[in-house]
């Protein structure tokens, strides 16, 4: 069975903290960040 994949958009701090938000209830998921530029955020 394929495993689940969570495609996040965006790696301000919004999409950071739904990326922690879905990693803390569903462990399993396979997430992915994009982000257009240089850096991500790490404060979610």
């Amino acid at each position: 069975m394929a495993k689940e994949r969570l495609i996040v958009i965006g790696g301000d701090a919004a999409g950071m903290s739904a990326a922690a938000q879905a990693r803390r209830h569903r462990p399993e998921l396979d997430i992915v960040v994009f982000e257009r530029g240089p850096h991500t955020s790490f404060s979610a």
